[in-house]
């Protein structure tokens, strides 16, 4: 009796023991999840709109999950350093990536990527949208974008754009707003909206389509001509300029956006945490304040949105790109 009694306990030990080894560190750490500080990745540099957004989170999320947000800058090469860092990470939520709308023309631009971002990165929320503001210089006689548009195709190849950089949002959609109006412009690309916005008020260049973060102030300064934004309505700090609608180009109305990943394989059950304390963090009225003052809209989607707008993005930005022939030099 006493025998059988030890082997019913070694065999129910033996069970418990198995069951406790098939258990996955991701899935054990669901439970407690988090129990240690959280890495934000950004893909781009300190000072710029993803690092702002970044770190206007930050204090509200980390009070949220009640351990240490740390903000971690990895430029480089439109953010594939930065992805494919997230992409190395364990799965487990303590490593997650902010981005922005470069993620689904990176495929296309740059060559024998060692990762999928559609398969080896999870995406949790679509965060912001910001407008676009078509600029031009002072000196360019328009005063609306079709008074523009007929200027430029009165004058081909005599104007040129500028653009951050080589495939950014702001190059690609410049390139789809040309060919969808008729005009020739080359294009002049710079390191960066700074430079970019320098040369246009220097006349070096004739035209910009740049975040409404970066156009405002020099608007109201007089410094530039803001033809038209790409948002559904007016912007307050920009009440005078009209959308692409209202002036004549509907179906013109791409944005920036800045997006959350995580590495693919993370229990749902953390990525929903992580996508609800994001959530809180941006309902804030510290965060909705300092949002506004960026011109960024505050959105928060759904996972099932943010990567069915990714996989559409991909798709349409390829095509741009290959149609030009756009290589990252």
């Amino acid at each position: 009796m006493l025998k059988r009694a030890f082997l019913r306990r070694l065999v129910l030990g033996a069970g418990a023991a198995a069951c406790a080894l098939s258990l996955t560190p991701a899935a054990l750490a669901q439970g407690d999840y988090p129990n240690k500080p959280v890495r934000i990745i950004v893909s781009f540099a300190p000072g710029g709109l993803t690092d702002l957004i970044a770190r206007a989170i930050q204090p509200k999320l980390q009070e949220g999950l009640g351990q240490p947000v740390v903000v971690e800058n990895r430029p480089g090469a439109g953010g594939t350093v930065a992805e494919a860092q997230l992409v190395r990470a364990a799965p487990d939520g303590y490593t997650l990536l902010l981005s922005a709308d470069s993620v689904p023309a990176n495929p296309h631009l740059v060559p024998n990527l060692p990762y999928d971002a559609l398969k080896d990165m999870t995406p949790v929320a679509l965060l912001t949208r910001i407008p676009l503001v078509m600029l031009v210089n002072n000196n360019v006689p328009a005063k609306n974008l079709k008074e523009f548009v007929a200027y430029a195709k009165a004058n081909p190849g005599k104007l040129s754009f500028a653009s951050p950089g080589i495939g950014t949002s702001n190059h690609l959609y410049s390139e789809v707003f040309k060919d969808m109006v008729g005009i020739e412009m080359p294009h002049v690309a710079y390191k960066g909206g700074g430079p970019a916005m320098t040369d246009l008020l220097g006349g070096h260049v004739q035209a910009l389509l740049i975040s409404s973060t970066l156009a405002a102030p020099q608007v109201a300064a007089g410094k530039v001509k803001a033809l038209a934004v790409t948002s559904d309505k007016r912007l307050a700090k920009l009440p005078d300029v009209p959308t692409f609608a209202e002036a004549g180009y509907a179906d013109f109305k791409p944005q920036q956006w800045n997006g959350l990943f995580v590495p693919a394989g993370t229990p749902a059950p953390v990525v929903e945490r992580i996508r609800s304390e994001f959530t809180k963090a941006i309902q804030s009225p510290e965060v909705q304040t300092r949002l506004a003052e960026l011109n960024a809209e505050p959105v928060m989607s759904s996972q099932a949105e943010f990567a069915s707008m990714l996989k559409r993005e991909t798709e349409s930005l390829g095509k741009v790109i290959k149609d030009r022939g756009i290589k990252v030099q």
